[in-house]
């Protein structure tokens, strides 16, 4: 499958990892990568130590091209070039205003890849230069806004042209790849699906919750964000696995966020792995998640499964 996203890298399928802050760590992207597809170290919020463990091992672990990733509203300069140092091949940033670091990553000739959820987003990223533009559907876990993957995507093929797009939300076999090609994208960025490996820095009991999961069971709600003391902006939510803590307090976020028992209560939940208090992210995807497995499978699973679907499809 030769695109926009696989001849820029080099890869065997059009498949990128999302750089999930916290879970896509560096065993995880350099085993996507190594599989043929382009692994994303997840910095998330800009743990300076985190990072740079995780970009050595990056770096140690493939020759093969990869990249990372932050989430924009809270990256800093500092955090920005940490990453660079290391020469990833392609700068992901998601969630807010990306042009304090454009010149940065293009002086250092980095891919920048910008995610979208609307139109809006979709032409800023143009305009600034963006290289690939994710258009993320609201089906995605962790955090985003309400688009759906289906009609969003090719409406932000049209809105960018030429700029290639990527898909994401909703991604997990090769069913979704070949569905994403098919909306006019070059390529699909997964990430929940990739959470149930062995290489996702996921704790066991979590990662075995999203394999019993069905999406009806996942919700967006900013309750979790709110517990963990993260002010993220109004426009984005984030889907996880529903429980407990999520039906006490979605819909009283107000009341949560002045109960500091509840921080407490939520704080020790997570050190002891209570699942049923703490947080899963998690994507309508869960229904496809059978089992935890090696990246590098998976990767070429999806990426051979839809090659023949879309071989099928052609000779139909």
């Amino acid at each position: 499958m030769t695109t926009g996203l696989s001849e820029r890298f080099g890869l065997s399928y059009p498949i990128m990892l999302a750089p999930m802050g916290g879970v896509s760590g560096g065993a995880l992207a350099a085993a996507v990568s190594n599989a043929g597809g382009l692994g994303m170290v997840g910095g998330g919020y800009g743990d300076l130590q985190w990072m740079k463990r995780e970009l050595e091992l990056a770096v140690a672990g493939t020759q093969r091209p990869w990249g990372v990733g932050l989430i924009t509203w809270k990256a800093t300069r500092e955090a920005v070039d940490l990453a660079l140092s290391y020469e990833p091949k392609a700068f992901f940033f998601s969630f807010g205003d990306v042009s304090p670091y454009v010149d940065a990553v293009k002086a250092r000739g980095c891919a920048l890849i910008c995610q979208v959820q609307d139109l809006g987003g979709a032409r800023e990223a143009k305009a600034i230069g963006a290289d690939f533009i994710v258009a993320q559907g609201a089906e995605a876990g962790g955090h985003g806004a309400v688009r759906s993957t289906l009609p969003f995507v090719p409406a932000v093929v049209d809105a960018v042209d030429p700029v290639p797009v990527l898909a994401a939300g909703g991604v997990g076999d090769g069913r979704g790849l070949a569905a994403a090609l098919a909306l006019g994208a070059c390529g699909a960025v997964i990430g929940t699906r990739y959470c149930a490996t062995h290489e996702a820095l996921m704790h066991p009991l979590a990662a075995q919750r999203l394999v019993e999961a069905d999406g009806d069971h996942t919700q967006r709600t900013r309750v979790f964000d709110i517990a963990r003391g993260y002010d993220w902006p109004p426009a984005y939510t984030g889907r996880a696995l529903r429980n407990r803590f999520v039906e006490r307090w979605h819909g009283r976020e107000q009341a949560l966020a002045a109960d500091t028992a509840a921080f407490e209560q939520y704080r020790q939940a997570q050190q002891r792995a209570d699942f049923e208090q703490a947080l899963v992210w998690g994507g309508e995807v869960v229904d496809l998640i059978t089992g935890i497995e090696p990246a590098a499978a998976l990767t070429e699973r999806i990426g051979r499964d839809a090659a023949e679907r879309l071989r099928q499809l052609g000779a139909a």
